[in-house]
Order: structure tokens, then C-alpha cells, then sequence
């Protein structure tokens, strides 16, 4: 029987997919030999006890790969060395780390195929964006090489009797603990700021999502960047990265990932006094009135909820719309939701791919039932359309839109992180606040209107740190990122992140024309 040319389309896509599976996994192997091993003082290295644990594929539970588990021991050998490095990288002159940092980005740039497959394996986040996933690496690089210069500069505040000026000098060896959700771009966003300012870094990747992690360390390695500046030590959240945040060697701690986790690591480091830099949970509201431009509104809302799998800190989880819009509204939510393609993430057409893991999808269904056996409505998701088509272990989820939500139900309240929209209405101005800031998190708001003034007003009155009006998340490297509440502690971007890498020293000089009082036998 003669294919249609449908059915031949699909199966070349499907032919193309798997191919480039393979190729992932090919390169993963490479990495791997057998174990993905710590990136310590340059060199790769198992953990000193031989420990290792098991990585899955998201697509399907098979094994990707072995990976070191490291333990305190591995923890300070890194820290030792990024110690150890510290003293010269930080007398570095700024226009050759510069140059070194902009060779990274080249770098990776060069290298985005690989990325991109890597992090598609290990993830299960689409091609359709991993494949920015270097670009936006060597941005942050290039960024924060470009302002190497201008790291240590200060103020001067001058009066008739002294001189007052500050500088800043970078505060150490630094951790970086970074999630599963975006691996790759994260560990950028916070590592190259960390060595730009004269840092060195040991970084503990996420577990869940090893992988690219090494890659970085390794293509950072190959282009130039001394030994010991930036370590690689793998292992679980509550050994490796306990170790991390009790080193005494580790002057700051920068991490991006849970509001539990983050209490825990500021009890961890309490000890030291350690600095800490928390990029936290979100609950981010998307608040929508009937003047909004309503397709754009529409594009925006479905983008930032369903796009990487629902898997980010900043997605617009809880949207608050007009009463007087809110059923044509979600009615075309829902259909823009169900036209969503759930699939293979190798397939170039897939915009939502498998969760990270069991536990996480685990974990979404469980909000979803939950609300729903509290009277909200699950108006289309779940088990995607073409199920029988994927790996029965695979992480599959469609996206869910989710009416009749109440405030109290824990899909309005806490971070599910998963593709499933929580949607509530709202009678006028001062009722859409209220439900707004009615949560203990505050990264993000959105809000679509027409109306000036309401923008200005609302954008003021938000319990949030950052508030998009009439648009989705518009990235700007030199804008303050970061939350309010429960959301986290401190901002990244621009000279944001230069004050936590680095310390604010003040200088005073008298100019020998000030009286100093005189105490003591001579003073009458």
C-alpha cells in the first residue's frame, strides 16, 4: 500500500529524531568513559571513594550515563584547587580575561550542535530550544567579558578634607549550585560574571542533569582558562552540595533552584558566614485585562507556561483574568493547548518534550488531582493524544489548562513546574492585585492592558521583582534578575552580580587640613 505524504513526512521526521538520539548518545559516551567524572584542578577525576550514581534518559528511562558522586572529600580537593588558582587569576589584567572569556564564547558557539543535543538528552527539552541553549551561553560570556574592565571600579565622594573613594575586589573562590531546568544557560549566567570579576568557582550541577556541565568546564579548559579556576564536582543536593556549602575555603554560595533547598543551604553556610546569592521558586502571575491586546496577550501567556516543558523559575503559572474576558479567553487557551506537540524532543517539531524525571511528573499529576478533587476543572491535558506513539517510561504530560481555581488550592499557591496553567478571575483593578500578591513567592508579574496609568500604577503596587507589562520575559543582561518574599535573595545582571562576587572596599585619605581632636595628658 502506497504511504501518504503525511505518513512519509512523519516518518522521515521520526528517522531524523532517532538519528540525532543516537548521535546524542554517541557523544555522551565520549564524555563518559565510563563515568562522567569531576573537572578538578583541570583534570578529570573519579570520586576519591569510587562512588558513582546512574543517569536516565527522559525520553524513554534508559541509562545516559554513570556519573562520579562526590563527597566532601572531593569537594574540598576542588575547593583546594580553586583556592590555589585564586591568587592569580584575580591579578589577571582585566583585558586578558577579557579575552580569555570571549574565547569561551567563541568557543561554545562552535560547539552548539553538541550542546544542544547534549542538553536535549539529559533534559528532555526540546531542539526547538536547545538549540539557542550556546548562543545564549556565549552571551553571557561575552557580556560579562565586556565588562571585566569595569569590575573593580568604584565612587568617589570627595569633600574639603578628604578623600573617599571605593573599589571592589573579588571575594574568592566562590560555589555555584545550578538546576536541571536550563543546565546549560544557568551555569553560564552564573560562572562567567563569577570569573570575570576575578572568581574562581566550583560548581555543582544538578544531579538530575550532569551532563553539560563537564562539557563547559572542558570547552572552557581547551581555549585557554587556567587550571583550578573552574572545578566540576558532581553528587546529590544533600552530600555534595552539604559539602559545598560548609567548605570553609568557599567564600559565597550562588544558587539557583528551590525555596526549600535555598533555607537549607543559608542554615549550611551559617557557620562561615558565608555570602549567599538565591535564585529561588516562583508562583508568577499573568494578570490580563479586557483592554488587552488580546493575541498577543494569548501568544504571551502560552509561551510562558508550556514553553521548556513548563520547566522554569519564571513561567506565568497563575493567570488572573477579567471576569468580563475570562471564558473566550480560556476557551482559546485551551485550544492553543491541545494543538501543543507533545513528543519526541529530537523531533524538530516538538515544542514539549518529557519531564526531567518520574518524580517530578510524579509530582505535577499529583497537583493536578489535588485541584481537581478540590472543584477545579481540568480542561484539557494529561495523557498527550499520541501516547501510544512514545516510550511507555518515557515523562510524557500535554500541557493542562486549569479552571474554577481558587486561591487556597496548592496549584495557585505553590510551584508546580510542569506545563499546567492555573486560572482564576478577577472582578476589577484592586481584586487583580490582591490575588496577585497573594502568594510567598515574588519573581515575576506580568500584566496585558491597554491603559497607561493602570501599568504605572500596578507596576509600582506588585510584590515582585521584576514586572513585564505587555510582553513575555524580555531577556536584558544589564537589568537586575532576581525575586522578591520567598523568591530569593540578591540580583544577577549587569553590576548586580559584580556585588556579590566581589567586596566594596572604602578608601579615606585626609588631606592634612582637618583638626583631629587630642586626648590624653598633652590635649589641654
Amino acid at each position: 500500500m502506497t504511504q501518504s505524504f503525511t505518513e512519509r513526512s512523519s516518518n522521515h521526521i521520526s528517522s531524523v529524531a532517532d538519528t540525532k538520539r543516537q548521535h546524542a548518545q554517541t557523544l555522551i559516551d565520549a564524555m563518559a568513559t565510563p563515568v562522567l567524572q569531576h573537572v578538578i584542578a583541570g583534570r578529570s577525576c573519579p570520586s576519591l571513594n569510587g562512588e558513582v550514581f546512574s543517569n536516565f534518559s527522559p525520553f524513554d528511562g534508559s541509562l545516559l550515563n554513570v556519573t562520579a558522586a562526590g563527597t566532601a572529600a572531593d569537594v574540598h580537593a576542588a575547593s583546594l584547587a580553586a583556592n590555589a588558582a585564586f591568587d592569580d587569576w584575580r591579578k589577571w589584567p582585566a583585558a586578558r580575561r577579557r579575552d580569555v572569556l570571549h574565547a569561551i564564547a567563541d568557543h561554545l558557539e562552535a560547539h552548539a550542535e553538541q550542546i544542544a543535543l547534549i542538553e536535549t538528552a539529559d533534559t528532555g527539552q526540546p531542539l526547538k530550544f536547545t538549540t539557542k541553549t550556546a548562543t545564549r551561553g556565549a552571551e553571557n560570556f561575552r557580556y560579562f567579558a565586556d565588562l571585566c574592565g569595569q569590575a573593580a571600579d568604584g565612587h568617589s565622594y570627595p569633600t574639603e578634607t578628604h578623600l573617599n573613594y571605593t573599589m571592589r575586589t573579588p571575594i574568592g573562590p566562590v560555589g555555584i549550585i545550578t538546576p536541571w531546568n536550563m543546565p546549560f544557560m544557568l551555569a553560564t549566567w552564573k560562572i562567567a560574571p563569577a570569573l570575570a570579576s576575578g572568581c574562581t568557582v566550583v560548581h555543582k550541577p544538578a544531579e538530575w542533569s550532569p551532563l553539560t556541565a563537564t562539557l563547559l568546564a572542558t570547552l572552557a579548559l581547551e581555549v585557554g582558562l587556567p587550571v583550578g579556576v573552574l572545578n566540576v564536582v558532581h553528587g546529590l543536593g544533600e552530600t555534595t552540595g552539604q559539602a559545598l556549602t560548609q567548605e570553609p575555603l568557599i567564600k559565597a554560595i550562588g544558587f539557583v533552584g528551590g525555596t526549600s533547598t535555598g533555607s537549607h543551604i543559608m542554615a549550611q553556610g551559617a557557620k562561615s558566614l558565608k555570602r549567599v546569592h538565591f535564585e529561588l521558586g516562583g508562583k508568577s502571575p499573568v494578570v490580563v485585562f479586557d483592554d488587552a491586546n488580546f493575541e498577543r496577550a494569548l501568544d504571551a501567556v502560552s509561551f510562558m507556561v508550556f514553553s521548556l516543558n513548563g520547566q522554569r523559575c519564571n513561567a506565568g503559572s497563575r493567570l488572573l483574568v477579567q471576569e468580563s474576558l475570562h471564558d473566550r479567553f480560556v476557551e482559546r487557551l485551551v485550544q492553543r493547548a491541545q494543538s501543543i506537540r507533545v513528543g519526541n524532543p529530537f523531533d524538530p517539531a516538538t515544542e514539549v518534550g518529557p519531564l526531567i524525571h518520574a518524580r517530578q511528573l510524579d509530582r505535577v499529576r499529583e497537583f493536578c488531582q489535588s485541584a481537581e478533587q478540590a472543584g477545579a476543572v481540568l480542561r484539557c491535558g494529561g495523557t498527550p493524544s499520541n501516547a501510544a506513539e512514545l516510550p511507555s517510561a518515557g515523562h510524557w504530560l500535554a500541557p493542562r489548562v486549569v479552571s474554577a481555581v481558587t486561591p487556597d488550592m496548592g496549584i495557585a499557591k505553590e510551584e508546580v513546574f510542569g506545563p499546567v496553567l492555573a486560572v482564576m478571575p478577577f472582578k476589577d483593578e484592586a481584586h487583580a492585585l490582591a490575588l496577585a500578591n497573594d502568594s510567598r513567592y515574588g519573581l515575576s508579574t506580568y500584566l496585558w492592558t491597554s491603559d497607561l496609568g493602570r501599568a504605572h500604577r500596578l507596576a509600582r503596587a506588585f510584590d515582585s521583582g521584576m514586572v513585564w507589562v505587555n510582553t513575555e520575559i524580555s531577556r536584558n543582561l544589564s537589568t537586575p534578575f532576581g525575586g522578591m518574599k520567598e523568591s530569593g535573595i540578591g540580583r544577577d545582571g549587569g553590576n548586580w552580580s559584580f556585588d556579590f562576587y566581589m567586596e566594596t572596599r572604602n578608601v579615606c585619605i585626609g588631606l592634612d587640613t582637618h583638626p583631629i581632636p587630642r586626648i590624653g595628658k598633652d590635649s589641654v
